[in-house]
């Protein structure tokens, strides 16, 4: 995709305004803050466009030269190396340019639910959510648990947590789906591999001014908090029920023993919720066509399968497979399948806007 110089000029010159008012100390308060934001979104776009800029302007010079018959020769490998390198620039550019979600650079709320399998689909979600705790470790993020309730054996029925840190909703938005893992349970006394299933949904934490909730739109329960096998049972009513009456959203949340730091986690789970519903009726057919491309991300969507027995990891969107189970799990690996699902996206919708 060739991106008409014109518009370069444009993007370097609205970025050089940006870092002169910057510079000149002027800025206070929001107007700062503003101005730091979009130096940020655009710093990657201008050095990309600058590379481009650079290069075609070089091309320029040792074309004329070409007319030089002692300096042909030098001049035309420089040319053709320059010519060669100049696509993937403009790449790079394009890539650089494409219209980002707004919602990328904000924290996370990660929702894992055992599925189908019973005590092995609880072992295997704890699995999935120790495998993001150290991505996200990795990835210099914070991990906080807002709900946790654990099965008689270890495993999870369900956990909430937030993820706070730079870029984390980009890197993490499309994990959301069914994960099936195909393994021989521990307390398989035969040796058979069996399937279970965990669901996963990420969330873009919204600020409170993204979403607007009534008092008078909720209901309030509190109610005695209960543990895996009846251990850590509180003896005060500090679990939390909210229930939003106009969407019919419930979030319950008792893993803290105070009934207010419950209802604030509530809360947070909550506008999360409301929040992507309205991001999904917002965007519309045109989200629709994108996610397509990696995947809906629907939780009713089979993404990924997790063969132990073969040690490989297989996603179904984009049909990549990688023999890489233990450091997938162990965290870091699972920055290859980030970036492949990331290329993809990149490579569709640029593909979209050539035709």
């Amino acid at each position: 995709m060739t991106i008409p110089p014109n518009r370069i000029d444009q993007l370097l010159s609205r970025f050089a305004e940006i870092e002169a008012r910057l510079a000149s100390g002027t800025l206070e308060g929001e107007a700062f803050v503003a101005a730091s934001r979009d130096y940020a979104e655009l710093e990657p776009v201008a050095r990309a466009a600058g590379e481009v800029r650079a290069m075609r302007a070089e091309i320029a010079e040792l074309s004329a030269l070409t007319n030089d018959p002692e300096m042909a020769i030098l001049a035309g490998e420089e040319l053709t190396a320059l010519r060669e390198r100049l696509p993937e620039a403009e790449r790079r550019l394009a890539i650089a340019m494409l219209p980002r979600d707004a919602a990328d650079a904000r924290p996370a709320m990660l929702e894992i639910r055992a599925g189908t399998g019973g005590e092995e689909a609880a072992l295997f979600a704890a699995d999935l959510y120790r495998m993001y705790e150290r991505f996200a470790a990795e990835q210099g993020w914070r991990v906080e648990p807002v709900s946790i309730s654990a099965s008689d054996i270890g495993g999870y029925k369900e956990v909430v947590a937030n993820i706070a840190g730079s870029g984390v909703f980009a890197k993490l938005k499309f994990e959301s789906g069914v994960h099936r893992v195909q393994r021989v349970p521990e307390t398989e006394s035969g040796g058979r591999i069996h399937t279970s299933a965990a669901t996963v949904a990420v969330l873009p934490e919204p600020d409170e001014v993204d979403v607007r909730i009534e008092d008078k739109d909720l209901k309030i329960d509190v109610y005695r908090a209960s543990g895996a096998g009846g251990q850590h049972v509180n003896t005060t009513d500090s679990a939390v029920r909210i229930t939003h009456l106009p969407t019919g959203t419930v979030v319950t949340c008792q893993d803290g023993r105070s009934q207010h730091k419950n209802k604030d986690k509530a809360m947070q789970v909550l506008r999360a919720r409301l929040y992507e519903a309205q991001r999904d009726a917002a965007q519309g057919a045109e989200a629709e066509a994108r996610k397509a491309m990696v995947g809906s991300g629907d939780r009713s969507e089979r993404i990924r399968t997790y063969n132990f027995p073969q040690g490989r990891v297989t996603d179904h969107r984009i049909g990549l497979t990688l023999h890489k189970l233990p450091e997938i799990l162990a965290g870091p690996g699972l920055g290859e399948l980030v970036a492949a699902l990331t290329a993809e996206d990149e490579a569709k919708r640029l593909a979209s806007l050539d035709n």
